[in-house]
């Protein structure tokens, strides 16, 4: 894909551990570098009333019902793309989220077992039909993934999602997994290496693939 007037957008996916936020990092700066406008963003979140919603979904003293769960990430989505990213895609810039629908789609229908086709409606909605142009999901087993993220094996050191149990992480993961094989074009699976940098090559051969730089 050649960059357009349109911008880009660009997801990080992935299970608890698996390394997202420090490769959005790193790739922001590697497109900066390149010359290219970059905005770095994340869901929950992004903007102060995606934030303050963020600060009530991952609260461990909150018990949330699934639904309202699942609505209250729609509507930090909302106003998240309203506020951020579709301003910054009309300007031509590239956005980089780290987590977008598919992550609901993972976590609350696989996670959660709610219909995921009901999620995809709801996604639909919240984003105005918006989708990635690339996704990387960043693949690591649960348990590693726990662990890297120094998560207790009790798991009481967590915020709200970090504390589910093992099991749920591992649907979590099964619902990357089959979003993977259902949007091969779009979701380019990468293992998580052993170092940070190993796993960033692999994630830059994507994007010079994509960007055709």
């Amino acid at each position: 894909m050649i960059l357009t007037k349109k911008g880009m957008f660009i997801t990080f996916e992935g299970c608890e551990g698996c390394g997202k936020s420090t490769q959005s990092e790193l790739l922001k700066q590697y497109l900066q570098d390149k010359g290219f406008n970059v905005i770095l963003t994340r869901e929950p979140g992004g903007n102060i009333v995606a934030e303050k919603i963020r600060s009530i979904l991952l609260n461990p003293n909150f018990k949330i019902a699934s639904m309202c769960e699942l609505f209250l990430y729609e509507a930090a989505r909302i106003q998240h793309l309203y506020d951020i990213i579709k301003p910054n895609l009309e300007k031509g810039n590239i956005v980089i989220c780290d987590r977008f629908t598919d992550s609901t789609v993972a976590y609350q229908g696989f996670g959660r077992k709610i219909d995921v086709k009901i999620i995809e409606k709801i996604n639909d909605i919240a984003t105005e039909g918006i989708k990635p142009n690339l996704t990387i999901y960043l693949d690591i087993i649960p348990k590693t993934g726990i662990e890297r993220a120094k998560i207790k094996q009790d798991f009481t050191n967590g915020d709200r999602i970090e504390r589910e149990a093992l099991k749920f992480h591992n649907n979590v993961r099964k619902g990357f997994l089959n979003l993977v094989k259902k949007y091969p074009k779009r979701i380019k699976k990468i293992k998580t290496q052993e170092t940070i940098q190993q796993t960033h090559k692999l994630i830059i051969k994507e994007i010079e693939k994509c960007l055709k730089i």
